[in-house]
């Protein structure tokens, strides 16, 4: 009778440790979501802020077509990106595009005076940084998630319940590079 009342307990101790488990993990995976949306509102913010960027500078520099169609089109691919994955490659070429776009906008001095793209550059610098405290957030939050799910006994729980590693938001590659200045 003590060996199957002792056999009984610790299975109970097994399901509420299991349980245990299963209900951390899914703090942390709410966690990483809630930081994920936290990004996606300033994505959606910079994204808002682009197309009128785009507006001004056509009125001054309308024959710079390839240049405001390629920031067009990856401010809509990072507008649509519902992953990660796919918000890294839409943001890299954004990022690019945007290189080009501000490369276009230093030829037209009467542009730069503009007090509209002026602000509107100002806004979208706040928002990038806004944008780069989100990822560090979002980054921590996605670590600690995947520690998580990675260690023993987590690891068994998290496989049954197919909790899987999440994605980290990536920094552009070429943020890592400082850029050429010649005179």
């Amino acid at each position: 009778m003590i060996p199957m009342l002792a056999l009984i307990g610790l299975v109970v101790l097994i399901v509420f440790y299991v349980i245990a488990i299963y209900n951390q993990l899914v703090k942390s995976k709410i966690i990483v979501e809630e930081g994920w949306s936290g990004i996606g509102t300033f994505l959606q913010q910079r994204n808002d802020v682009i197309p009128n960027m785009v507006e001004i500078v056509k009125g001054y520099a309308g024959h710079e077509n390839n240049t405001l169609i390629e920031v067009t089109k990856w401010r809509n691919r990072s507008a649509m990106a519902g992953t990660p994955g796919e918000q890294n490659e839409a943001n890299a070429g954004l990022n690019k595009a945007m290189l080009d776009f501000y490369t276009v906008s230093e030829q037209y001095p009467d542009l730069k005076a503009n007090t509209n793209f002026l602000k509107l550059q100002e806004d979208l610098a706040e928002l990038e940084e806004k944008i780069n405290q989100s990822r560090r957030y979002y980054n921590g939050t996605v670590r600690e998630f995947n520690q998580k799910t990675a260690v023993f006994p987590n690891v068994i729980v998290a496989n049954m319940f197919k909790f899987t590693a999440q994605e980290f938001f990536l920094e552009d590659e070429s943020a890592k590079v400082a850029p050429k200045i010649s005179f």
